[in-house]
C-alpha cells in the first residue's frame, strides 16, 4: 500500500506562486512515475504534469507549460509541483498520484493509468 499527502494550496492572486508537496509513505515510489492532475468544478480530471522517477523526463500540458514545474526527493519520498504565473483558470483541487505500471517506458498523463492517489489540496487563484 501507498499513502499520498498533498500539501501546499492555497489562496493566491492571480500571478502568484504555490508549491505543492506530495509526501508518499508505504511503500517507496522507487521505478514508478508520479503525476499531478487537477479537478475543476464541474469539469473532467486533467493531468497537467507527470515526473518519471529519476526525475529524467517529464510531461506537462499545454495548459500549464512553460509556468509549472515538477520535481522530486527520491531520498524524502516526495515529489513537488512550484506553480509559478498563476491565473484564475488554474483553481482547482490538485492532486498527486502514482502511475500503475513499474518502469512505464513513456509516460502518461490519463488518470486511469494510475492506482494510488492523495487527497488532493485545493489551490484558489483570484483575479
Amino acid at each position: 500500500q501507498v499513502q499520498l499527502v498533498e500539501s501546499g494550496g492555497g489562496l493566491v492572486q492571480a500571478g502568484g506562486s504555490l508549491r505543492l508537496s506530495c509526501a508518499a509513505s508505504g511503500r517507496t515510489l522507487g521505478g514508478y512515475a508520479m503525476g499531478w492532475f487537477r479537478q475543476a468544478p464541474g469539469k473532467e480530471r486533467e493531468g497537467v504534469a507527470v515526473i518519471s522517477w529519476r526525475g529524467g523526463s517529464t510531461y506537462y500540458s499545454d495548459s500549464v507549460k512553460g509556468r509549472f514545474t515538477s520535481s522530486s526527493d527520491n531520498a524524502k519520498n516526495t515529489v513537488y509541483l512550484q506553480l509559478n504565473s498563476l491565473k484564475p483558470e488554474d483553481t482547482a483541487v490538485y492532486y498527486c498520484a502514482r502511475d500503475h505500471v513499474w518502469l512505464r517506458a513513456e509516460l502518461t498523463h490519463f488518470p486511469h493509468e494510475y492506482d494510488y492517489w492523495g487527497q488532493g489540496t485545493q489551490v484558489t487563484v483570484s483575479s
